[in-house]
C-alpha cells in the first residue's frame, strides 16, 4: 500500500484526522479538490466570523456616543469588509498548508473517486488520473448549500452562502430563506451593514433547533434592529432576475409580494457524496448520508466516513472530534465514542446563541421533572458596563438527582461561555456543585451560577 491512511477532504474533519493519524505514526495522505481547510475555513466558519466582527465594529462606531465617544466622520467600505474576510480565510488556509508539511502529510490535489481494493483514483485539474492505495480510507468530503426545487440558485439574484460572502456591492434589500445559524448570521451582518433584510422561515420559530425562550428572544432583538421576520411562511414564486426581484411569499395571513435585490437560500446543506464511488463499493447509506458505527466504520472493511457526510450535527468541532476518534481506533487505541447530546452549538449573530443538551421541551418529553433557572443579563453588572444587557442564561436540571440536563444562552460573548457547561456535563456535575463553585465578579459567566441559584430558589441578584 502507498499509505496507511488516505483521507478524502481537508475540512476540519479531514485535516484534523490527518494530523492525528500522523502523530500516531501512520503514513498519511489527504486529497483535496479545492483549498485546504474545506468549507469551514474558506467559505464558512472563519470568513463569516470576520464579516460579523466588521458588523460589530460598525455598530460600535454608530453607537459610540453611548460610550462617551464622539466620532464625526466615518463611512462603510463594503468592498474592504469583504476583502478582510477573504484575507482572513486565505491566511488560515496557509496555516493548514504549514501543518501538513510539519506533520509530513502528503497533500494530493484533485477529485477523488473510491475504487476497488482500497484504492483511490484522483483526477487533477489537467484531467490526469493517478491511483493511490491505503489500508484505510476516510471519507470527509463535507457538504454544500442545499437547493430547494422552487429556489434554484443562479449565483446572481438567488444565491447561497458562498456568494453571500463575496458580493461585489452592498444590496439595498435581501430576503433570507431559512433561519438556522447561516440564515440569522447573514441576517445580522447585512442588516448591520444597512441592507433591508427579511427572514422567511417555514417553521413557527426562527432558529428552530434552539430552546423556545432563545428563539423568542432572538426574534425580539432582530426585529428591534429592523429585520422583518415571517415565520410559518414559504417562498412560492420569484419574478425578475435583474436588479430587483418580486418574491411571492405564502404566510399565515395570505400571500405577500416583496421586492428584493438578493434572495439568499439558507435552508441547510447537502452532503458531497455524488460520483465518489460509493455505489460501486456498495457502501451503505441512509437518508442520503453514509451509514457508520460509533467508530465511523462503514459496512465495507477499511472504509470510514466522518463529518457532514454522516448523520449528526453538521458542525466543524463535531467533524474534528469524529476524525480523531476514527484514526485513534484505526491505530489500535480505545477512544470513548462521542456523546452527541453533549455537543455545544453556537450561532454568532448579535446577540450570540450558545446551547448544549436538552431543551426544556425535549427534557419534558423524556419524562424528567425539572428545575429551571434563568438569569437575565439586564441584571449583570458586566453586561451593563459592556453595553450589552440583552439576553439571558437558562439552565435545566433534573429535579430528582440534580443532573445538568442542558443550558441555553443568548447574549454578548455567550459562545465563549458554553464550554463551562459542556465540561460540567462531561464530569456529571450537579446543580449544587455549580452553585457552590465561586464564579468571578464582574463577568458574564457568573450568570451561569446565578441561573443555577434561581433554579434552586437561592438567587441573590434578582
Amino acid at each position: 500500500m502507498d499509505f496507511d491512511i488516505i483521507i478524502i477532504g481537508s475540512g476540519p474533519g479531514g485535516y484534523v484526522a490527518a494530523i492525528r493519524a500522523s502523530q500516531l505514526g501512520l503514513k498519511t495522505a489527504i486529497v483535496e479538490k479545492e483549498e485546504l481547510g474545506g468549507i469551514c475555513l474558506n467559505w464558512g466558519c472563519i470568513p463569516t466570523k470576520a464579516l460579523l466582527k466588521s458588523a460589530q465594529v460598525f455598530e460600535y462606531i454608530q453607537h459610540a456616543q453611548e460610550y462617551g465617544i464622539t466620532i464625526h466622520d466615518y463611512k462603510l467600505n463594503f468592498t474592504d469588509v469583504i476583502n478582510r474576510s477573504r484575507d482572513t480565510a486565505n491566511n488560515m488556509s496557509k496555516g493548514i498548508q504549514f501543518l501538513m508539511k510539519k506533520n509530513k502529510i502528503t497533500v494530493i490535489n484533485g477529485f477523488a473517486e473510491l475504487t476497488n481494493n482500497k484504492t483511490v483514483k484522483v483526477i487533477d485539474s489537467n484531467k490526469k488520473e493517478k491511483t493511490y492505495s491505503a489500508n484505510h480510507i476516510i471519507i470527509s468530503t463535507g457538504a454544500r448549500s442545499r437547493e430547494l426545487p422552487n429556489l434554484k440558485q443562479n449565483g446572481k439574484n438567488i444565491i447561497g452562502y458562498r456568494e453571500a460572502l463575496t458580493l461585489k456591492s452592498l444590496p439595498k434589500s435581501m430576503i433570507i430563506v431559512g433561519s438556522g445559524a447561516i440564515g440569522v448570521e447573514f441576517a445580522y451582518f447585512y442588516n448591520a451593514m444597512g441592507t433591508k433584510v427579511t427572514i422567511v422561515e417555514y417553521l413557527p420559530e426562527i432558529v428552530p433547533n434552539e430552546d423556545h425562550d432563545v428563539s423568542k428572544e432572538l426574534a425580539k432583538n432582530l426585529k428591534k434592529k429592523g429585520v422583518t421576520i415571517l415565520t410559518e411562511s414559504t417562498v412560492t414564486n420569484i419574478e425578475g432576475k435583474n436588479s430587483e426581484s418580486t418574491v411571492t411569499i405564502k404566510t399565515q395571513k395570505g400571500e405577500e409580494k416583496i421586492q428584493a435585490e438578493i434572495i439568499l437560500s439558507a435552508v441547510g446543506i447537502t452532503p458531497n457524496i455524488e460520483n465518489i464511488g460509493l455505489e460501486g463499493l456498495k457502501i451503505a447509506k441512509n437518508n442520503g448520508r453514509i451509514t457508520v458505527n460509533e467508530y465511523y466504520q462503514t459496512n465495507i472493511e477499511g472504509y470510514y466516513a466522518i463529518g457532514d457526510v454522516i448523520e449528526g450535527p453538521a458542525l466543524a468541532h463535531v467533524a474534528s472530534a469524529e476524525g480523531i476518534i476514527c484514526v485513534e481506533k484505526i491505530a489500535g487505541h480505545n477512544p470513548d465514542p462521542i456523546d452527541y447530546n453533549n455537543i455545544p452549538g453556537c450561532t454568532y449573530c448579535s446577540p450570540e446563541i450558545a446551547s448544549v443538551g436538552f431543551t426544556e421541551k425535549a427534557a419534558l418529553e423524556k419524562g424528567y421533572e425539572l428545575k429551571i433557572g434563568k438569569f437575565p443579563f439586564s441584571a449583570s453588572g458586566k453586561a451593563s458596563a459592556a453595553g450589552h444587557k440583552e439576553g439571558f442564561v437558562k439552565v435545566i436540571y433534573d429535579a430528582k438527582y440534580g443532573e445538568l440536563l442542558g443550558a441555553h444562552m443568548i447574549g454578548y460573548n455567550v459562545t465563549e461561555m458554553i464550554a463551562e457547561i459542556v465540561a460540567a456535563r462531561k464530569l456529571e456535575t450537579t446543580g449544587h456543585e455549580i452553585l457552590k463553585s465561586v464564579h468571578p465578579h464582574p463577568t458574564m459567566s457568573e450568570a451561569v451560577m446565578e441561573a443555577t441559584a434561581a433554579a434552586y430558589g437561592e438567587v441573590i441578584h434578582l
